[in-house]
């Protein structure tokens, strides 16, 4: 062989393309990624909210409730946080606490129940974060019911809920 052919090796192959590299495949997403949820269900007795997509729950969180949580909401300013199914119809970024998502609360049964105690139901029902206001040592009392009759989590806790939940999806409170 030539130093001529020798060097006109490499020039050949290159000539022919670069060699073909075998294509990886796509990443699976939805393998690592977390699905929107496509429920909210809220356990008070427990202080639990889950965020589920079908039966699966995708996210369990601590909650702290209105501050006398035990029953039904039953008029405007009685601190309960509402028991039924709602939906999310709105979001506040600008909220006072942090993040919060409005619920549709109340419903024709709510007024109702209202109505025969010759009372309002209220409104301003929300899942929420911590107060803006709050310094480092007043946060560590919301562990406890502290709300007005809203849901409220931590803010790490709603950023993740905000990301993970549509408008228009169902909220049932249950005792």
């Amino acid at each position: 062989m030539t130093l001529l052919s020798i060097l006109a090796l490499p020039l050949a192959a290159h000539a022919a393309g670069p060699a073909a590299q075998p294509t990886p495949p796509p990443a699976d997403w939805e393998k690592y990624a977390t699905p929107k949820a496509d429920r909210i269900v809220v356990y008070k007795a427990e202080r639990r909210l889950e965020i589920r997509r079908g039966d699966k729950v995708l996210r369990s969180y601590h909650i702290a409730l209105g501050r006398h949580p035990v029953g039904p909401k039953i008029e405007q300013g009685d601190g309960r946080t509402p028991e039924g199914t709602y939906i999310i119809d709105r979001r506040n970024m600008m909220s006072e606490y942090h993040l919060s998502l409005h619920l549709s609360y109340p419903s024709a049964l709510d007024i109702k129940r209202a109505a025969a105690h010759n009372a309002r139901a209220g409104g301003g029902i929300m899942i929420h974060g911590e107060p803006n206001v709050l310094n480092h040592e007043g946060k560590k009392r919301l562990f406890k019911d502290w709300t007005a009759g809203c849901i409220a989590l931590s803010n790490t806790d709603v950023d993740e809920v905000w990301r993970l939940v549509d408008d228009g999806i169902a909220v049932d409170i249950y005792p």
